[in-house]
């Protein structure tokens, strides 16, 4: 008897054939499957691993770009300038007062009566010009008397020469005594004394009457006038004497100017000097430097100096206030630097140079002060690289970095 399983349809068989196959099927694909899905996964931890060392180098290179941006910011950038050599001319401004380079007082050397006069306050007049008359009839008698005294004394002069000639000649033979020839000879010269003295008076008034006219002694400009027509001139010693006019030359003026102590030494004859006026802006008028008192005032420590300038138009007038710029070189071998370099530290005065990359603090001294400048008299050099404006912080040792399209400008 066929066992009953031997005996199924042939449906059967065929389908149980069918589900070996598949099963079979499903075994071979399973390993496939699991190195596919173990060789993404590699590939995603490869991928993950790259993009975490990608990340962690990225951070890196940023801290260390970071670390150098910060360095270097860490360095300042200064300007710097290089000392000028040589301190500038020294120019100082003072004030003074212009004066006629010649202001006399006119008087009257004769007594009188003011007749006339002829120029007023303003005029300009030539030396020699007639300025006044005077009429003086006292002097003008006085002359007549002593020149009839003066021919009476040439008279008795004659006489007494003509009888001592006579009496020298008559002594030879005797006739006269010469006792009496002495007393001759005597009283001429007795006479030709009395005949001189009288000469002398007549020549006194004659001075004195040619005093009736007054004449300009020098070329200038009439400043004052004091008298008028009618006048009584006394030139007497028993009054004090009132001037006729005030004259004044200014072809030329002299203005005194106190220059302080400590310029002194540069205030030497021969220096130039400009003189200007509010009333003339912009207008400068040269003058020299033409002597000092070579002493200093010990109340106002000073010494006085004299400059002349020259004044052919009359365009300064005496008496005017004006400003003398006096030019005063220095002696001293010298540096200016700018006023905002300095370093006003308990060390003293310093300024910041660049040497070698790096900031060093040098002490100096000052000299004079111009404003926007100062004079360093010791502790630089032209050469040296002086920092602009700096940082109070700022001390020896400090790296700098210069800006170089400054620098190469040599600064302000």
């Amino acid at each position: 008897m066929i066992p009953e399983e031997k005996t199924k349809p042939a449906s059967e068989a065929s389908g149980s054939s069918s589900q070996r196959s598949l099963a079979v099927t499903a075994q071979g694909e399973g390993p496939r499957r699991s190195r596919k899905t173990t060789l993404i996964l590699a590939l995603l931890a490869a991928c993950l691993a790259a993009v975490i060392i990608a990340g962690i180098r990225s951070r890196v290179d940023a801290e260390t770009r970071l670390a150098a941006v910060t360095n270097q910011a860490a360095i300042p950038t200064v300007y710097v300038v290089h000392p000028k050599e040589g301190a500038p001319t020294q120019e100082i401004v003072l004030p003074g007062t212009t004066e006629a380079f010649t202001d006399t007082p006119i008087y009257a050397r004769t007594n009188g009566y003011l007749k006339s006069w002829h120029f007023d306050i303003g005029a300009h007049v030539r030396k020699g010009q007639l300025l006044a008359e005077i009429d003086t009839p006292e002097v003008d008698q006085q002359l007549q008397q002593a020149r009839a005294d003066f021919e009476t004394a040439q008279a008795n002069l004659q006489l007494a020469k003509t009888t001592a000639d006579r009496w020298q000649f008559l002594v030879k033979s005797g006739s006269v005594s010469k006792q009496e020839t002495d007393q001759a000879v005597s009283n001429l010269a007795a006479t030709k004394a009395a005949a001189d003295a009288s000469a002398a008076n007549v020549r006194r008034l004659e001075q004195l009457q040619s005093f009736e006219k007054v004449y300009a002694p020098f070329d200038g400009v009439i400043t004052a006038r004091n008298t008028d027509f009618g006048d009584l001139i006394d030139a007497g010693a028993n009054a004090e004497p009132q001037p006729l006019f005030r004259m004044a030359a200014i072809g030329r003026l002299r203005v005194y100017v106190p220059v302080p102590e400590v310029d002194a030494p540069a205030a030497r004859p021969g220096a130039s000097a400009l003189l200007t006026l509010d009333e003339y802006p912009g207008q400068d008028f040269h003058g020299k430097l033409v002597r000092t008192s070579d002493s200093i005032n010990t109340s106002s420590r000073t010494l006085l100096v004299e400059v002349d300038v020259d004044n052919p138009t009359g365009k300064l007038l005496p008496g005017a206030y004006v400003f003398v710029h006096l030019q005063l070189p220095m002696e001293v071998r010298s540096v200016t630097i700018p006023s905002n370099t300095l370093l006003f530290r308990r060390e003293g005065l310093q300024v910041s140079l660049v040497r070698g990359g790096k900031a060093q603090l040098v002490p100096v001294k000052i000299g004079r002060d111009y404003g926007g400048s100062v004079e360093i008299v010791s502790g630089l050099t032209p050469s040296d690289s002086v920092i602009l404006d700096p940082a109070d912080s700022l001390v020896s040792g400090t790296p700098v970095e210069v800006n170089q399209q400054f620098s190469a400008g040599g600064g302000q």
